[in-house]
């Protein structure tokens, strides 16, 4: 466990290059296409954009470490954002909104780990299920209508700034911070390592997978509910679909990371990059104006594409 820990730290470029190649490939492409793309305040606008993104795709990328999946996350997130708006704004407190959005993140996050853990459904299938629960009860909290009127304390959390920086881009970075320091400091996050490269050494060494697993999608439900605070924000309402298939991007940008769907590899700063890239596609396509279809479609390629560019370096 330790061994592959220590070889991701000391030669850490090997996961770089296919996403950074499609990223400096895109940048040129739209900068060539689309004028203002490379300005600063589109620059700033694609990292704040991408910030949501980021929320779901790291503890994304500790699930796939697990050799899991988590489909439920972009239902669960449109959940949290409708609870944060409702509390909020029964309230008036942003701290209540917050913590009961965590509480609903939490325990999504929690029941996906035991119907994998202890009832022993596949991760795809359990979720899957979870999905729908999820979807249907934002519906049912929402009656099918936008929930609009949020406290001002809310909006400010994406819109506010701090020593000039955009509040949303500090909560991504201390959440990176945590997460880096999580994985690859402390033991639980060598035990994140085995869970998907060697389980049978956690059993030998006396570690019980099952609650490692039901603690990995619990982090995750956690952190899905503090991103339904700066969807909530980021929209001033809540919305029953706000977050449908943000899922989708969350997976796409962890494979174009470079983190494996087996062994427990994987690699933080390489989900990074790959959020960043899918937020620099979607951003480019947004600007020229092409339809959402389109830009499903594109991520679906931009994974290919990266995948591809590593498997040919893998060779060479």
């Amino acid at each position: 466990m330790r061994e592959q820990v220590m070889e991701l730290r000391s030669n850490p470029l090997q996961r770089i290059p296919g996403v950074a190649v499609m990223l400096v490939l895109l940048c040129g492409l739209f900068s060539i296409m689309t004028p203002g793309f490379l300005t600063v305040p589109n620059i700033s606008n694609v990292i704040v954009q991408s910030t949501i993104l980021l929320m779901l795709a790291l503890p994304m990328t500790l699930i796939i470490m697990t050799e899991g999946i988590d489909l439920s996350m972009g239902a669960v997130l449109t959940l949290t954002s409708l609870v944060v708006a409702i509390v909020s704004l029964s309230t008036g407190s942003l701290l209540l909104g917050l913590l009961a959005g965590l509480a609903v993140g939490t325990a999504f996050g929690t029941a996906n780990g035991w119907l994998v853990a202890v009832v022993g459904i596949p991760p795809f299938v359990a979720t899957l299920g979870t999905l729908g629960m999820a979807q249907g009860l934002s519906l049912i909290v929402s009656d099918g209508q936008s929930v609009v009127g949020v406290p001002a304390t809310v909006r400010a959390i994406y819109s506010g700034t701090f020593a000039g920086i955009p509040l949303p881009v500090l909560i991504a970075l201390a959440s990176c911070l945590a997460f880096h320091g999580l994985l690859y400091h402390t033991r639980f996050g060598t035990y994140i390592f085995a869970l998907g490269g060697n389980r049978e050494a956690l059993k030998y060494a006396g570690i019980s997978p099952r609650r490692l697993l039901i603690m990995v999608y619990a982090l995750g439900g956690a952190m899905v509910g503090l991103a339904g605070l700066l969807m909530t924000a980021r929209m001033n309402s809540g919305h029953p679909t706000a977050g449908l298939g943000l899922e989708f991007d969350a997976i796409a940008a962890v494979a174009v990371g470079g983190t494996s769907f087996e062994r427990g590899n994987g690699w933080l700063l390489g989900t990074v990059l790959g959020v960043i890239t899918v937020g620099v596609l979607r951003n480019g396509l947004n600007l020229m104006a092409l339809p959402s279809s389109i830009q499903v479609a594109s991520v679906g390629l931009l994974v290919i594409a990266a995948l591809f560019v590593d498997g040919l370096r893998s060779r060479s």
